[in-house]
């Protein structure tokens, strides 16, 4: 049941992301999460490192669509001053919001990719479309939604037992 949950790749942070990799495998695009994965939730706009890191990513020629379970006002203020498209209030797990998000990219599942902090929302959304998932370290934990604590929370178990059948690696292990 908990296989599920397992990412393809683990990454520290979006910037550990091998894009030439991606490339490569034939992606073309890159669907990611906002908060805790690009910028911490209290993060109101891209940080110039960020910036930096999206202009590459569509220099080498990804698309990029950012898939959010947060608000419009939230979404927009930080998706719209770097032209990105956004599906907000997404409701991931769900299969319509990742639906939503490769039409906005005009690509196939085998065609993109998903970035995300959340194993129950990310990484299973992402699985359940058969895209490749990428698991980021939270940016910041603390001031985080009650859903998102919550879902933390079953994440513990479900790695605790990843890592019991040695399907997940000892803390600070990755996963490529």
């Amino acid at each position: 049941m908990f296989q599920r949950l397992l990412p393809d790749q683990i990454v520290h942070t979006v910037f550990d992301i091998d894009l030439d990799d991606l490339q490569t495998r034939g992606v073309r695009g890159i669907i990611t999460d906002l908060d805790n994965t690009l910028v911490s939730a209290k993060t109101p706009l891209a940080t110039p490192e960020l910036i930096t890191w999206l202009e590459r990513v569509r220099m080498i020629g990804f698309k990029v669509v950012i898939l959010s379970n947060n608000n419009l006002s939230r979404v927009s203020k930080f998706a719209e001053p770097l032209d990105i498209p956004f599906v907000n209030a997404a409701r991931k797990p769900s299969k319509i919001a990742f639906r939503k998000a490769l039409e906005k990219l005009q690509l196939s599942p085998d065609q993109a990719v998903v970035v995300g902090d959340q194993m129950l929302t990310d990484v299973l959304g992402g699985r359940r479309m058969g895209l490749h998932t990428i698991l980021v370290t939270p940016i910041e934990l603390g001031e985080e939604g009650f859903m998102t604590r919550f879902n933390r929370k079953i994440e513990k178990i479900a790695l605790a037992r990843l890592r019991r059948k040695g399907l997940w690696p000892e803390e600070g292990g990755t996963r490529q």
